[in-house]
Order: C-alpha cells, then sequence, then structure tokens
C-alpha cells in the first residue's frame, strides 16, 4: 500500500461524520466543507455534539481547486417578539462539552467546547419600522432596581441601525439634558422680555389702633374743670388704606434691548448645541453599532478557527496513529487549538461589553439585551470630492455657527454691562385710598404722578469689569471659532483619506480571503499526503483567520469612515436614501456663497462613487473602480 493510499485510508476512519448529508461532491475534486459564517448563541444554549464535516477525501488528488464563497449573512440573534417571552437568560454553571471518544495508544484528545452551533433560529427577529416599545425605559428617571431579577437579563432583541438611532434619540439621557437645558433659555428669554412691560403693583392695609396716653389726659383735664372724676374711654380707631402703582422705565441707555438680545442669543446656541448632540449621539451609536458587528464577526471568525484547528488536531492524530506522524505536531496543534479557544473566548467577553455599551447609549430597559440586525456590508458611497466636502463643512457645521452666536451674546452683554453707568429714566403713577372706619366720614381717595432720573456715577468699577469680561468672552469665541474651523478641516480630512483607503482594502482583502482559504486547502492535503508538516496547516489557519478578520475590518472600517465623514461635513439632516449631503446652502447657516465651484484637478483624489460590493467569489478580482465626480 502507498503512502498516499495509508494516509487517505486511515483520514477516512477518523474522520466519519456523524450525520450523512445530501450534498453530492464532485469525483474528481477534493472538496473541502465550507465555514459558512453562523453565530452561537451565548446565551440559554447548551452546546451540542460536533457536526463539523470532514474532509472527504478521494483517491487522485485533482490539481484544481475549489473555492467556496464567503458568505456574510446578518448575525441572527435570539429575541423576543413580546415583552412577557422573552428568551431566558443563562444561569448556573455551562453545560460540559462533549469530547471525542479515546484513541488507542493513550493519547487523550481536547474536549470539542465550541461546535458547529448549526442554524440559528431567533425568537423574534428584527422588523422594519419602529423599534419595540418593550425597550424603552421607565419613564421615571429616579428609579432604579433594587432586587437581582430586576437586572437580569431576559432576552435578546436585535435591532437594526435605524432602529437604533431612532431609540437614542427618544431615550438618550444626555440629549433630554439639552434640550431641557433649551427649555429653560426659552423662559430666560421670556423673563428677558418681560422689561418691555410695565410693572403694576397693589397695597392694601386694614388696622385696628387706640391710644394709650389720650384717655388719661381727657381724665385729668375734666377733673380740674368739674370738680370731680370722670370715667371716660379710650377712643379705638379703625383704619383702612390701599394703593396702586404703575411704573415703567422710559429710558435704560441701551440695557433692556441688550439684555433681550444676549437671551436670544443663548436661546439659539442651545438650540445649536441641541443640534450637535443629536448629531453627535447619531455618530457614537453608529460607532457603537458598527463596534457590535465587528465583534460578531470576531465570534464568528475565532468559532471557524478552533473548528479548523480541531480538524487539524483530528488529522494530526490519525496520522499519529497510522505511525506517519509525530508527538511534537500533535502537541503543536493542541497549543494551537488551545490558543483558538483562548481567542474565542476573549472575542465572546468583547461581545458581550459591545452590547451593553449599546444598550447603555440607547438608556433601554435593564432587561434586555440587544444584538446586530443589520448584515456586515458596505452602508454607502460618497460622491463629493475633497474640496467639495471640506467647503461644504465649514458652510454646515453648527460649531462654527455657535461660536459666532457666542460673540454676539458677548458683544451684548457688553453694552448691558456699560448701561449700568448710564442714566435711567422712570415713570410713575400711584393711585391711593384711605378711610377711618371709626366715623362717619366718606373715604378719601387720592393720586400722585411721579418722573424720575436715576445716574450711577461711580459704583467702584464694577460695571467697567462686567465689560472686560465680555470683552475676553468675544476674543475667546473668535478664537475658538478659528481653532473649531482647522479641527473641522482635518476631520473632513481624515475621514476622507480614511474612506479611500478601506475603500480599496476591501477588494484586498477580498482576494487574499480567497487565496488563504485555497493555501488552508493545500497546505491539509499535503499534510496528509506526508510531504506537508503540521507547521504549515498551522501557519495557514493563521492566515485564513487573520484574512478574514482584515476584511471584515475593511468593510466596518469602511463604514465608519463614511459615517465620520457624514458627522464631519454637516449637522443637518441627509435626505432619505441618501448618504451625501447636498451642496446647496443650507438656511441658518454661516453665509457664504451659494454656488460652489468644482474643485476638480488633476491632482484631485479620486472619490469613490460606485458602491464597493466585493464577492469572495470572485478572489481573482480586482478591487472596485473608483472616479471623480
Amino acid at each position: 500500500m502507498s503512502l498516499a493510499e495509508t494516509t487517505v485510508s486511515s483520514e477516512s476512519a477518523s474522520h466519519s461524520p456523524p450525520k450523512p448529508t445530501a450534498a453530492k461532491p464532485a469525483p474528481s475534486k477534493v472538496v473541502v466543507a465550507p465555514v459558512v459564517p453562523k453565530t452561537i448563541s451565548t446565551r440559554g444554549s447548551a452546546p451540542t455534539k460536533d457536526s463539523t464535516p470532514a474532509i472527504s477525501q478521494q483517491p487522485a488528488i485533482a490539481q484544481t481547486a475549489t473555492v467556496t464563497k464567503v458568505k456574510q449573512p446578518a448575525i441572527a440573534q435570539a429575541t423576543p417578539s413580546p415583552a412577557p417571552n422573552l428568551a431566558p437568560a443563562p444561569g448556573g454553571t455551562p453545560s460540559p462539552a462533549p469530547t471525542l471518544p479515546p484513541v488507542p495508544g493513550g493519547i487523550t484528545q481536547p474536549p470539542l467546547s465550541t461546535p458547529d452551533p448549526g442554524p440559528s433560529r431567533p425568537l423574534g427577529p428584527a422588523k422594519p419600522g419602529k423599534a419595540p416599545d418593550y425597550l424603552n425605559p421607565d419613564p421615571n428617571p429616579l428609579s432604579f432596581p433594587t432586587k437581582p431579577e430586576e437586572v437580569r437579563l431576559r432576552g435578546i432583541q436585535p435591532i437594526t441601525l435605524q432602529q437604533a438611532i431612532e431609540l437614542a434619540q427618544r431615550n438618550n439621557r444626555s440629549l433630554q439634558v439639552s434640550r431641557l437645558q433649551l427649555e429653560r433659555s426659552r423662559a430666560a428669554l421670556r423673563e428677558s422680555q418681560a422689561a418691555n412691560f410695565p410693572t403694576l403693583s397693589a397695597q392694601t392695609s386694614l388696622g385696628r389702633s387706640q391710644s394709650a396716653s389720650g384717655g388719661g389726659q381727657n381724665n385729668n383735664a375734666l377733673s380740674q374743670l368739674l370738680g370731680r372724676q370722670t370715667n371716660t374711654d379710650n377712643p379705638v380707631n379703625n383704619t383702612f388704606s390701599a394703593s396702586a402703582t404703575l411704573s415703567y422705565d422710559i429710558f435704560t441707555s441701551g440695557r433692556r434691548p441688550a439684555t433681550i438680545r444676549a437671551a436670544e442669543r443663548q436661546l439659539r446656541s442651545d438650540e445649536l448645541q441641541v443640534e450637535i448632540n443629536q448629531e453627535q449621539l447619531r455618530f457614537d451609536v453608529a460607532g457603537d453599532y458598527y463596534n457590535l458587528q465587528q465583534n460578531d464577526e470576531a465570534v464568528r471568525i475565532q468559532q471557524a478557527s478552533v473548528r479548523n484547528n480541531e480538524a487539524s488536531l483530528r488529522d494530526t492524530l490519525a496520522l499519529e496513529r497510522a505511525g506517519l506522524g509525530t508527538r511534537f505536531d500533535v502537541l503543536q496543534s493542541q497549543v494551537q487549538l488551545a490558543n483558538a479557544r483562548q481567542n474565542l473566548t476573549n472575542a465572546i467577553a468583547q461581545q458581550q461589553i459591545s452590547r451593553r455599551q449599546l444598550a447603555q447609549r440607547l438608556s433601554l430597559s435593564p432587561a434586555i439585551d440587544l444584538a446586530a440586525a443589520d448584515p456586515v456590508d458596505v452602508a454607502g458611497e460618497w460622491n463629493l470630492s475633497l474640496e467639495e466636502s471640506i467647503v461644504l463643512a465649514l458652510k454646515n457645521r453648527a460649531e462654527l455657527e455657535q461660536q459666532l452666536v457666542q460673540r454676539e451674546q458677548a458683544q451684548q452683554q457688553r453694552r448691558a454691562a456699560l448701561a449700568a453707568l448710564r442714566p435711567t429714566v422712570t415713570a410713575e403713577a400711584q393711585y391711593s385710598l384711605a378711610d377711618n372706619l371709626s366715623d362717619n366720614i366718606r373715604i378719601g381717595d387720592g393720586y400722585a404722578f411721579q418722573l424720575g432720573a436715576n445716574w450711577t456715577i461711580f459704583d467702584g468699577g464694577a460695571a467697567v469689569a462686567r465689560a472686560r469680561q465680555a470683552e475676553a468672552n468675544i476674543a475667546i469665541a473668535e478664537q475658538t471659532f478659528a481653532d473649531q474651523s482647522n479641527q473641522v478641516r482635518f476631520a473632513v480630512e481624515q475621514g476622507y483619506a480614511n474612506l479611500l483607503s478601506n475603500f480599496e482594502n476591501i477588494g484586498t482583502t477580498t482576494q487574499a480571503l480567497g487565496q488563504a482559504q485555497e493555501a488552508l486547502r493545500l497546505a491539509r492535503l499535503r499534510f496528509q499526503a506526508g510531504v506537508g508538516t503540521s507547521t504549515d496547516v498551522i501557519n495557514a489557519e493563521n492566515a485564513l483567520t487573520n484574512a478574514e478578520g482584515n476584511r471584515v475590518n475593511a468593510v466596518i472600517g469602511y463604514n465608519r469612515s463614511l459615517s465620520s465623514l457624514q458627522r464631519a461635513v454637516t449637522n443637518l439632516p441627509i435626505a432619505t436614501g441618501a448618504t451625501t449631503p447636498s451642496l446647496a446652502s443650507p438656511g441658518g447657516r454661516t453665509p457664504s456663497n451659494p454656488s460652489v465651484p468644482s474643485t476638480s484637478s488633476p491632482n484631485t483624489t479620486p472619490t469613490p462613487t460606485t458602491t464597493p460590493t466585493p464577492d469572495s467569489s470572485t478572489p481573482n478580482s480586482s478591487p472596485p473602480a473608483t472616479q471623480t465626480p
């Protein structure tokens, strides 16, 4: 028997699949079971028996390679459809992992701790449109859980990126605080506008009095006249008085209009701050969502890596039993499998952290965990050149307008501070009533008009000091405007450069992924035929894991760059279905030329206008072409 026949027969004996499959292998090719991306449920699921199909061997090794297509499905997660029927969270200790049958010769095989999870069956898949209402938190912001049952996760709800953004806009606490601050500024403006109206006040009093000395004096006088003692009582007076005063500051030397305009500028600044917080929240939610997608893919990749290493270990053990392998090869495979399992454990931990980070950002119910429902795919395209993007950002960013608004506010505050050293003219009218209820005289009334002026000549320098503070605020706003302009430009340039690099990396990593799959297949065949080493298989497995991770990083990095570029260019809503803002000059922004000329030149960096759709079924295809708009 030849060496190749011995290897094939031993491998066939040790790689019998647990379940027959309906797939028909090609008679003249070595068929490698594709690693289909799947998601392992980390909550409420016990591991099942290993269902990884073994490599089917043929008598003759064909020279042609069959490259399988790497699918990129949505990360399907278990989810509850109604709130009461949530999937139970894991409790207690996990179930023991299945192990391989003992191998003769005293060689112990490691347990298979991460079997193929099989097709996922979500309890309640994400639905398009509005997110479920049971994801909303308690409307009482002062409530907090007091029992462990109240914070135990009861289920996983997959949501799309758009649903995550809507939930954040509705529930995020920081955004709600900024909206409350806006309402406070509206009330402050109304307080300042009240100075345009006169002040009306009313006073009234009702009194009762009795003189302590009046009765005694009268008794002494009567006693002297009459020569005897008299019994005259002390008089009692019941009085009533009322008045109404109307006053108005006719002239304030500009203090009143300056105060009102400063309050208006503060209101506008808070409106822009709410807009800034909304768009920053959108950007942060997108970043958290992409982190979750990346960690989901990391778990999938590490699961595939563990399965590949388990298959390699089985091959190594089979060769050792057949007398064609060494103990050193077995130890290498066992160490490689242990490292892969450790990487999988770390990836699952990062997946849980990213889920909780997204839930914290959305301020959701503490009993619900989240999962990403969108597939890992290119999010869109950018149709503007770098120069057009910079000009659009300088026109649209609310941070720049906010600094101009704060500068105007400081100017009005300076004017109001200096008005304290100038005269103020006040008019006042008063109408009063008075009556002694103890006599029969009718009630008396009267009125008074008064025109007064007040001029503070010296206040110790307080008004001048307040004016200098406002002047410093003016200078600060101007310098901050210049600094914000530089930051906006750099953010656009950074996002644009990252967008182009990740766009090119998508095609490169797709090609490298197909090559890594083929290299691993050939390395295993060489090792099984006795012409390769286990080190070659280990290196090929590591290369495949890195290639899968690089492709995922390229796609998610492109989406992150697109999101950061959208954030850097504008705070205004982008039209539905579009990923690039319009060049039309929006209202309410800094004055600028509405027509933006094209700045494309031979030296202009090309802009990706065609959405890259990398397909791993064509690993030798070149990256998608880019065009300049």
